[in-house]
C-alpha cells in the first residue's frame, strides 16, 4: 500500500473530520465514503487498487475513528453527512470536481449532497454501492404501497420495507447501542461477514469497531423514521451516476433501484453477484468499475462492461457482450458464432483448423460484426489455459461460453482401439472440462454472472452399441453439466446442456469408423449413406444455433434440438428399458 497521510477538516457545524490521502497526487481524485458500522478502514482492499493511477481520499464519518463524536442524534442526519462530504471534497479537490465511491450510509449521504444546487461543480461522478437515496427508496416503497392494484409492485414495496425493518429496532436509544456493543464485542459482526463468504483476510475493520459502531448508531434514529415520513419528489441528479447493485444484498433488494433512471440524467448499472459488504468481498470489481467510469469520463473509450451497463441505450439482445465459441470453424459452432454476432455480440472464434476459424471470423466481420479467430485444441489442457489467459487479457472475460468442439465416432467398443476411444473422450468430454475450468473460474471471479453452453447430443441419453465412445463422451458432458450447473448457480452463472438430434453438418466427414476387418471396405459406402440421410433430414446447424441463443436468453437448463431429440429424451426418462433394447442395434 502507498504511504498514507492524515489531516483534519472542519464540517459546517464545526465537527472535526479525519481525512486520509494516498496514491498519485497528480491523478484524478477519488473520494471513498464508508457507512455503518465501518470506518475508512473499510476501503483497505479497494484503495491500493486505485492508488497507482488516482489520488485516493478516505475519511472517517462523524462518530467514527479519529473524527469527532457529536452526542445528540440530530447531528447524524443525512444533511450533516452531506456537510461532511462537502467539507472534505472542497478541501481536497483543489477547485476540481472529485469522483466518489460510497457505500451504505456513506452513499446515502452523497445522494443527499447531490440534491443540492451546485453539487455538480464539486462531484464529477458518483459510484453508489448498497446505499440508495433516502428520497428514492421512500418513493419506491410509499408509491408502491399506495397501489395495491399493482400486486407485483405492491409486494416488492412491502418486501423492501420489511427488509429495512431492522432499522426501527436500531433506532431505539440505549437498548440498541447496548445490544450492538455486546454482539460486536463477542465477534458477531465478524461471524456475519464470514457467513457471507468473505475471506478472513478481506475483513477490514479498525480496532475501535465496537466503539465506532455504538457511537454512530445514532444515524438510524436520526434518519429512519423521518425518512419514512418525508421525502423529496424532485430529487434529480445531473452528475453521472454508476449503481453497483449487489444482487444478494439482504437489506436493499435489486428491484428497489428500478426507478432510478427517472432520477438520474446519466446512469450506469452493474449487477454484482455479492452481498451487502462488496467493498470487502469484491474490492477488485469495485475498483475496476470506478476506473472504467473515471477514465471514460476523462475521454477514454468505454470498456465493454461499462458500455453494457449504461442505462437507456438501445442495443441488440447481446450487444456489448463477448461470446466465445469453440469448434466454430464449421457446423453448429460456426452457425452459433454467426447467430450471436447477428444479435450484437463480439465473438471469439476458435477451432483446431485455424483457417476455418479465420473464415468464420471474416464472415462475421464482413457482416458488420466483430470477431477474433484463434487456433485451439480443446483436448490440450495447457493450451486451453493459455488461450483463456490471452482472451481475457485481450478481450475481457466472456459473458457467454459455448463449448461446442467435438468429433464423431462410430464402432463397437471391442472394435475400437484404446487410443481412439481415449481420443474421443479427450476431445468431446475433456475439451468441455478444460474450457469450463479455464473460463469458469474467471467468470466466477468477475462476479457479474454469465452463461455456459455445453453441446452434448441426443446420444447422451440414447445408448447405442454402435456409438459407444461417442455416446459415452456426450453422456459424460450431460452429467458434468448437471453437476456444474448446481455449483455455478451461487455465482449467478447459468448453464445449458444442448442435445441436438440428427443435424445436417460435416461431422460425418471427419467421423472415424472402427469396424471389423471384413467390413472396412464398406466404410465409405456407409459414410455416404449416412450423409445422404442427414441431408434428406434437412435440419441444419442454423436451427441448433437459434436454439442455443434462445436457451441462453431464457437460462434453459437442458435443451434438446429436433423432434427426435425431444422424443428420445422423454422416452429415456419414462421408459428406460425401451432405450436399452434399442441399443442392441449395430452397424449392420
Amino acid at each position: 500500500m502507498t504511504e498514507t497521510t492524515e489531516r483534519f477538516v472542519d464540517s459546517a457545524d464545526g465537527t472535526r473530520i479525519a481525512v486520509y490521502e494516498q496514491g498519485d497526487p497528480d491523478g484524478p481524485t477519488v473520494v471513498l465514503v464508508h457507512g455503518w458500522p465501518d470506518s475508512h478502514v473499510l476501503w483497505d482492499g479497494v484503495a491500493p487498487l486505485l492508488a497507482e493511477g488516482y489520488r485516493v481520499i478516505r475519511y472517517d464519518n462523524r462518530g467514527v475513528g479519529k473524527s469527532a463524536v457529536p452526542q445528540h442524534h440530530s447531528s447524524y442526519t443525512m444533511a450533516r453527512f452531506a456537510d461532511d462530504f462537502d467539507a472534505v471534497a472542497r478541501a481536497v479537490g483543489g477547485g476540481r470536481p472529485v469522483h466518489v465511491l460510497a457505500h451504505d450510509w456513506g452513499s446515502v449521504g452523497v445522494w443527499e449532497y447531490l440534491a443540492r444546487p451546485g453539487s455538480a461543480d464539486v462531484v464529477a461522478s458518483f459510484t453508489s454501492v448498497s446505499g440508495p437515496s433516502g428520497d428514492h427508496i421512500n418513493r419506491f416503497v410509499i408509491d408502491g404501497l399506495k397501489r395495491p392494484y399493482r400486486p407485483r409492485r405492491f409486494l416488492r414495496s412491502l418486501g423492501q420495507l420489511g427488509r429495512l425493518s431492522y432499522m426501527a429496532a436500531f433506532s431505539t436509544p440505549v437498548l440498541a447501542p447496548a445490544a450492538v456493543r455486546v454482539a460486536f464485542a463477542r465477534g458477531g459482526m465478524r461471524r456475519r461477514l464470514l457467513a457471507d463468504g468473505i475471506a478472513p483476510d478481506n475483513i477490514h475493520h479498525s480496532r475501535a469497531l465496537v466503539g465506532d459502531a455504538v457511537n454512530s448508531m445514532k444515524v438510524y434514529r436520526a434518519n429512519f423514521f423521518p425518512g419514512l415520513r418525508h421525502a423529496r419528489t424532485d430529487h434529480r441528479v445531473d452528475v453521472p451516476v454508476q449503481l453497483i447493485v449487489n444482487t444478494r444484498d439482504p437489506y436493499v433488494r435489486s428491484y428497489s433501484y428500478a426507478d432510478i433512471p427517472n432520477w438520474a440524467a446519466r446512469l450506469w448499472r452493474r449487477d454484482l453477484i455479492a452481498g451487502h459488504w462488496a467493498p470487502m468481498s469484491h474490492p477488485a470489481q469495485l475498483a475496476r468499475a470506478v476506473t472504467e467510469l473515471v477514465d471514460h469520463l476523462g475521454g477514454a473509450p468505454a470498456s465493454r462492461e461499462l458500455a453494457r451497463a449504461e442505462v437507456g441505450v438501445e442495443r441488440a439482445p447481446f450487444g456489448d457482450q463477448l461470446v466465445s465459441v469453440t469448434g466454430a470453424g464449421s457446423g453448429i459452432g460456426r452457425a452459433t458464432a454467426l447467430a450471436f454476432a447477428a444479435h450484437g455480440a463480439e465473438i471469439v472464434v476458435s477451432d483446431i483448423d485455424e483457417n476455418a476459424a479465420a473464415a468464420t471470423a471474416a464472415e462475421i466481420t464482413a457482416g458488420g460484426g466483430t470477431a477474433h479467430a484463434y487456433r485451439l485444441d480443446v483436448a490440450d489442457a495447457d493450451a486451453v489455459q493459455r488461450f483463456a489467459e490471452q482472451v481475457c487479457a485481450t478481450h475481457g472475460v466472456p459473458d457467454v461460453l459455448v463449448n461446442n468442439a467435438g468429433v464423431g465416432h462410430a464402432g463397437l467398443f471391442l472394435d475400437t482401439p484404446a487410443d481412439q476411444y481415449d481420443r474421443v473422450l479427450d476431445i468431446n468430454f475433456g475439451g468441455v472440462v478444460n474450457c469450463c475450468r479455464a473460463f469458469g473460474a474467471r467468470m466466477v471471479a468477475r462476479g457479474m454472472g454469465g452463461h455456459i453452453v455445453n453441446v452434448a447430443s441426443m446420444a447422451a441419453y440414447s445408448p447405442t452399441q454402435a456409438m459407444n465412445a461417442y455416446a459415452t463422451s456426450k453422456a459424460a458432458v450431460f452429467m458434468f453439466s448437471d453437476c456444474l450447473r448446481a455449483e455455478l448457480d451461487s455465482a449467478g452463472i447459468g448453464l445449458t446442456t444442448v442435445c441436438p438430434g440428427v443435424i445436417d453438418t460435416n461431422i460425418i466427414d471427419g467421423t472415424r469408423f472402427d469396424v471389423p476387418t471384413h467390413k472396412r471396405s464398406e466404410v465409405e459406402t456407409l459414410r455416404a449413406q449416412i450423409k445422404k440421410g442427414f441431408a434428406l433430414r434437412r435440419y441444419g446447424p442454423e436451427k441448433v444455433a437459434k436454439a442455443i441463443v434462445s436457451a441462453v436468453q431464457n437460462n434453459t437448463p437442458v435443451r434438446p434440438v429436433t423432434p427426435e431429440a425431444y422424443l428420445v429424451y422423454g422416452v429415456a426418462h419414462a421408459l428406460p428399458q425401451v432405450m436399452r433394447s434399442t441399443a442392441r442395434a449395430n452397424l449392420g
